[in-house]
């Protein structure tokens, strides 16, 4: 299973900044996700930005049991 780390809003909104969740794809973790943290996390994820390991992927890329998937909102200053 792949590690998924929130961050920000995405956190607030999945009650959790860590969650191993499975799937063989981005897209299938990000399923995932949106079933086990439900509309709050739903309604928060198009606004993010999903890396890979450290770098920006697309949700059809191919995910292992050492990956770790970043969810990082936009990030808003004062």
């Amino acid at each position: 299973m792949a590690v998924l780390r929130l961050f920000a809003s995405a956190r607030e909104a999945a009650g959790t900044g860590r969650a191993e969740l499975p799937g063989e794809t981005v897209a299938a973790v990000l399923d995932a996700a949106r079933e086990a943290f439900g509309a709050p996390f739903v309604t928060v994820l198009p606004t993010c930005r999903i890396w890979l390991n450290g770098e920006t992927v697309d949700e059809t890329t191919a995910v292992g049991a050492r990956d770790e998937i970043a969810v990082l909102p936009p990030v808003s200053g004062g």
